[in-house]
């Protein structure tokens, strides 16, 4: 699933390609506004809130997606057509005045509300360090309300704070030295906060650092432990572990630790069931 960076990445090259430009043609093909006309509106801004898009017009509405596990966007060029199979997949289509045209892909997500409302299907979600609202101080306050929670299952989740994923909640993990399934407050809360919103910052806005957690780049070095299930830690050699987040989970998450840099907390169970 994309994570907050990734979405934010998204928003700026919408911005870049369709901000001020009026919409001549195009309609929503799913959603609860399934086959309304969105021709005559002109795109005023892209915002993002975590992992939600929202897509405000100049007639005082706002198209709210979200692209969880397949969704995506395209541009077409004028006079360039999207192929049929991905047609098929198409929830939302813009044609700009310019010609080209804007495809929201695969979306399973796709509200169309009054700007006025958008509360209404972000306002559920914590603190965002990408947003200009940034409150770090509430983000430590609503992880804090459940110190037992396991240190992933509390950063998964988007009403503490906003925009982190599989990938960020485990590389936080490791470069806290923290095991992944430890309570959380049993972390200095404020400067995980810290670490995870300078994290994203980085990944969304510095050239060439998406989501490099190591500070190399290299193919097989950018993550300390993500995707790396079997392979030596690169700090310390030893072998790196995956563990399913969730039985049967239908986003099939994965978590990943090295045994070393991230030891299982004196007298607690976390790390059983666990995969090579």
């Amino acid at each position: 699933m994309p994570e907050g960076d990734s979405v934010y990445r998204l928003r700026q090259r919408l911005d870049a390609a369709t901000c001020g430009i009026c919409v001549i043609d195009g309609e929503l093909r799913s959603g609860n506004g399934a086959g309304v006309s969105l021709a005559g509106r002109s795109i005023i801004a892209h915002d993002t809130h975590g992992k939600h898009l929202l897509t405000r017009f100049d007639d005082l509405s706002t198209l709210h997606t979200h692209l969880r596990m397949q969704g995506s966007w395209t541009i077409t060029r004028a006079g360039r057509a999207l192929p049929s199979a991905a047609r098929e997949k198409a929830r939302v289509r813009l044609r700009l005045e310019d010609g080209r045209e804007v495809w929201g892909l695969d979306l399973p997500v796709v509200d169309l509300l009054p700007t006025a409302r958008e509360h209404d299907v972000v306002g559920h979600l914590g603190p965002d360090p990408l947003r200009e609202d940034w409150d770090a101080a509430e983000a430590v306050r609503r992880l804090s309300a459940r110190p037992d929670r396991p240190f992933v299952a509390a950063l998964l989740d988007q009403t503490r704070i906003a925009g982190l994923g599989n990938l960020w909640v485990n590389e936080l993990a490791f470069l806290r030295g923290v095991h992944p399934f430890a309570p959380i407050g049993a972390t200095d809360l404020g400067a995980l906060v810290a670490l995870a919103a300078r994290c994203l910052r980085i990944s969304a806005t510095v050239p060439g650092m998406y989501q490099v957690t190591t500070g190399d780049r290299r193919k097989g070095s950018s993550h300390w432990v993500a995707g790396r299930a079997g392979r030596p830690c690169l700090r310390c050699g030893t072998r790196v572990r995956v563990r399913d987040e969730v039985a049967n989970d239908p986003e099939q998450r994965r978590t990943w630790w090295c045994p070393r840099c991230q030891p299982v907390p004196s007298g607690d169970g976390a790390g059983t069931r666990e995969q090579a």
